[in-house]
């Protein structure tokens, strides 16, 4: 009886870590992107006027595509 309990007690542990891991790692997960956020279209313009150029709308959405293809 005293095997099958600690085998009990090892599956509970480790049901009850996975779901406080998951848990946890999508708190922080959450909090990273509010920190950073992803890329944003005005983000790129910003990024093309800094290196002296005006960026057209063709070229944003081409850019913003090739972001979202990786997501």
């Amino acid at each position: 009886m005293n095997f099958w309990m600690s085998i009990g007690y090892v599956i509970a542990g480790l049901v009850i870590g996975g779901f406080l891991g998951f848990y946890f790692t999508r708190k922080k997960f959450e909090k990273q992107l509010r920190d950073n956020p992803p890329i944003n279209e005005k983000m790129i313009r910003a990024m093309f006027l800094q290196m002296g150029r005006k960026p057209s709308e063709a070229q944003i959405k081409q850019i913003m595509k090739s972001v979202n293809q990786y997501r």
